[in-house]
């Protein structure tokens, strides 16, 4: 299944909301399980982008409709960026 990072930044309702029920976050891991992507890996940052979340999705369309949905909400923007593992990158730049 291909993987994904994903850079998620709080908009300033998105800030509200976590401050006041940081448990929301939990929560929108569930809905994004049911929109068919699986969250691997989760971290909080400090820098330009607030968490990197790294996702397993089966296709770039299920990815896309994540980012889309959790960007319309208006609490947070997000830069998907499509991942592979260093053997697979390796293998890529072997086959002819």
């Amino acid at each position: 299944m291909p993987t994904y990072v994903m850079l998620t930044k709080l908009t300033v309702w998105g800030r509200k909301t976590i401050k006041e029920r940081p448990e929301r976050i939990k929560e929108v891991n569930k809905e994004v399980e049911a929109m068919g992507a699986r969250i691997i890996g989760q971290y909080a940052l400090l820098g330009p982008y607030d968490f990197v979340n790294i996702l397993d999705a089966p296709d770039d369309a299920t990815i896309s409709r994540v980012a889309v949905e959790l960007g319309s909400r208006g609490t947070l923007e997000t830069m998907t960026l499509s991942a592979t593992t260093l053997n697979e990158f390796i293998a890529n730049l072997r086959k002819k």
